[in-house]
């Protein structure tokens, strides 16, 4: 199975082209008074060490040969508190973290770290994966979505033309053949994402009228395609009553994504989706990070050492607690 995943990876590490060539970024470490870090680069390009470059063997070979050099993109949105919701749940609260033993909140000074501490109304806020749990009893919860979900192909299906002009248009199954036709059919137990733009003006989104993804679509896409989930831009699959699609899809074993963002920065085809998701015990949803991974060629995203990874950078304003926010940001 190892060597078939290599071959498999191989393939796709030809369509990436190789990563020994790719610089490294380096940073100066430890905490730095705000006038210094304003005062020197972030960041010094060097060469990728020599060492990298000499031929690997099985998935560390994969990675050298493709991914290193690939663009990565992130679909997820930022959770924060007066996020949208769907209308039947409240906003979360976040607060600093109070130590049990004095009853005061961690601060820098005192105890050299601080932490935070937050009520979240729903475990379904922004990007999420819902599991079959949601909608059935008997279906996986959080902690029983396969690791396997980890990283997959992208399909990306482009109905944004059509939303343009009617703000509830929905997926259908003519709309999957069209896009076939010109791209190919959708690989078994690949992911698809359906491009809608109903995120590009997050948060002021409605949650009421919403491009949907009609019941005879994610029908066709699991029972005649075999994908391993799809995943839209809203916060609802469909404008039905009864949840017709999110319904269908959960309570038959198959889970799905919602709040999917920046997928107008992807091409149709190529792209793997890198999963990353919480692991609640029993949860009936999951916050989750996808992070899509495209050929190196790709204008859009940040390749590794693009940026700096590790030390990460330094800012040059603090990150304070904000009270008007509710959260934490960066500066008074």
């Amino acid at each position: 199975m190892l060597v078939k995943a290599v071959l498999l990876l191989s393939g796709f590490a030809a369509a990436l082209g190789r990563a020994e060539d790719a610089p490294r970024l380096a940073v100066q470490p430890g905490p730095q008074p705000a006038a210094e870090v304003a005062s020197r680069p972030a960041v010094q390009l060097i060469p990728r060490p020599a060492a990298l470059s000499r031929p690997a063997s099985g998935l560390w070979a994969a990675y050298d040969q493709a991914l290193g050099a690939a663009r990565y993109i992130d679909l997820s949105h930022t959770i924060e508190p007066a996020m949208p919701v769907w209308r039947g749940f409240g906003n979360s609260t976040f607060q600093r973290a109070v130590n049990k033993l004095t009853g005061k909140t961690f601060v820098y000074a005192e105890d050299g770290f601080e932490a935070s501490a937050y009520r979240l109304t729903t475990d379904q806020l922004g990007t999420q994966l819902d599991p079959p749990a949601h909608f059935n009893p008997y279906g996986a919860a959080s902690d029983e979505v396969p690791a396997t979900f980890a990283l997959r192909k992208l399909v990306v299906i482009d109905i944004s033309g059509k939303v343009a002009g009617n703000a509830s248009y929905g997926l259908t199954v003519g709309d999957i053949r069209e896009w076939e036709a010109q791209h190919g059919r959708i690989p078994r137990r690949a992911v698809v994402f359906v491009r809608s733009d109903w995120s590009r003006t997050w948060p002021h989104v409605d949650t009421d009228v919403f491009p949907q993804v009609h019941l005879e679509a994610v029908q066709f896409l699991h029972l005649q395609r075999d994908i391993l989930f799809h995943g839209h831009e809203p916060l609802d699959a469909d404008m039905t009553s009864q949840f017709d699609s999110e319904g269908w899809l959960l309570r038959h074993g198959y889970a799905q994504a919602e709040g999917v963002a920046n997928l107008h920065l992807l091409p149709p085809t190529g792209c793997l989706l890198s999963t990353g998701f919480a692991k609640f015990r029993g949860g009936t949803g999951n916050y989750v990070r996808f992070v899509a991974v495209c050929p190196p060629e790709w204008p859009h995203g940040t390749q590794p050492g693009a940026v700096p990874e590790a030390p990460m950078q330094f800012y040059v304003q603090p990150l304070v607690w904000n009270d008007q926010a509710g959260h934490r940001t960066r500066g008074p």
